[in-house]
């Protein structure tokens, strides 16, 4: 077997292990809308929708951002689901009393709105409008009054339990100019999102929780193949990279995610009710925000540098098997953070993880369309995609494969971590 073949199973059987073999306790059996009846989106997606307009469309927010936003969304609409459906599963900080006669499409809406409406105070009008023009289609009644009410309330104790949480603080990246030492990258010369390690986690205990070994040693032959891949295919001008390959790269750099569509692709395809797709949406937001949270941390402990800046300054490194190209560039423009670990691989074996932990399967077929590429990508595994981000972000000539490999490890971790201990069923 191929050294690439032996890590990419290494990661994905760490990432699988965690996610199917610890679903079978909690198979979920999804019935299919019959074949004469196309699905139609449920409140909790019809909202996942509508809050992406505010967190992309408008905000523009990063991915290390926007999972902070979500996670915070639906965290509120899960508890107020599962409140009226008379806790079947743990709530996440809490359950309003309920008789279970309440509106879930009120209290979905109200949540929803109110957690938009506090993370960004800039649009509360259009989220208003956005709010009264749905909350028309609900009857009006005493059960819409009490699922607003709930909604409020369950919006109300994430809004408190997540201010001051540390999000957009002043932290910024180690910087360096010795052999390894990252430094901020062309064109734009960033540094930014040092704060998500210091932001408090949805799930684990702390950021340190899954610390590694570090990058692999200048003068290793671990890092002299990571060096010398991606600079063989990760160059804007490389000849071996296939436009397959290509693609997959500018696919996945996306900063629409194409994430965002699999989830609501998958919940209206498996006809999901609106609690099935709350606690769905609720575990996987938070646990690819967690892995996120604790990929920073090593970001920042091991301050490793770019392919962009390491080959041109191979001369430097000691290694004899490193020859610099001061010409070099990557296909992709190099995000302004450290290369290990990889942040896009923490958070897609966090997020495919927990899509096949919560279907109690990784055989599914599903599919995104990317904005940047105009293409559309199909998986029928949620591991397919695990293993397609590991290698396009080398492919991209953004990240090392170690740094992918180990990203991918962290997010499993998150996600293992998770399954025990919350969003279980209480009966």
């Amino acid at each position: 077997m191929t050294r690439r073949g032996r890590t990419r199973r290494t990661a994905l059987r760490v990432a699988l292990a965690a996610a199917v073999a610890l679903s079978s306790p909690l198979l979920l059996s999804v019935a299919g809308a019959p074949a004469s009846a196309a699905p139609t989106p449920n409140a909790v997606v019809t909202w996942d929708a509508l809050a992406q307009e505010s967190i992309w469309d408008v905000a523009q927010q990063g991915p290390h951002v926007q999972a902070r936003s979500f996670s915070i969304i639906h965290g509120a609409i899960y508890d107020a689901v599962n409140a009226i459906a008379r806790k079947p599963y743990q709530p996440y900080l809490g359950a309003p009393p309920a008789t279970g006669h309440e509106s879930v499409d009120a209290a979905v809406a109200t949540a929803a709105t109110r957690t938009l409406q506090w993370l960004f105070p800039a649009q509360q009008a259009a989220i208003q409008t956005k709010y009264d023009t749905f909350m028309a289609g609900v009857p009006n009644g005493t059960s819409k009054t009490a699922g607003a009410a709930i909604g409020q309330k369950t919006a109300n104790a994430m809004i408190a339990f997540r201010t001051n949480d540390g999000a957009f603080g002043s932290r910024t990246w180690r910087e360096g100019t010795g052999p390894g030492q990252w430094r901020r990258t062309p064109p734009g010369f960033g540094s930014d999102g040092g704060w998500v390690m210091d932001l408090k986690p949805f799930l684990i205990p702390d950021a340190t929780m899954f610390t590694t070994s570090g990058p692999p040693a200048l003068t290793s032959a671990q890092y002299t193949r990571d060096f010398n891949e991606v600079k063989a295919i990760g160059a804007a001008n490389s000849t071996i990279r296939t436009p397959d390959q290509t693609d997959s790269a500018r696919w996945w750099h996306d900063r629409k995610l194409t994430e965002w569509e699999i989830k609501r692709q998958l919940a209206v395809k498996n006809n999901l009710t609106n609690l099935q797709a709350a606690r769905m949406f609720a575990m996987v937001d938070m646990t690819e925000m967690d892995a996120l949270i604790a990929c920073y941390y090593e970001k920042y402990r091991w301050s490793f540098w770019r392919p962009v800046t390491s080959i041109p300054e191979a001369g430097s490194d000691g290694n004899p098997n490193t020859v610099p190209d001061p010409t070099w560039t990557p296909l992709l423009v190099t995000p302004p953070h450290p290369d290990y670990t990889s942040g896009h691989a923490c958070f897609t074996a966090a997020s495919m993880g927990a899509l096949a932990y919560f279907y109690g399967t990784d055989r599914m077929s599903f599919s995104a369309t990317s904005a940047d590429t105009g293409t559309t990508r199909h998986f029928d595994r949620f591991s397919e995609a695990i293993a397609e981000v590991v290698e396009a972000r080398i492919w991209g000539g953004i990240h090392t494969r170690t740094a992918d490999v180990q990203g991918a490890i962290i997010g499993a971790r998150t996600l293992a971590y998770m399954i025990p201990r919350y969003f279980k069923p209480t009966r």
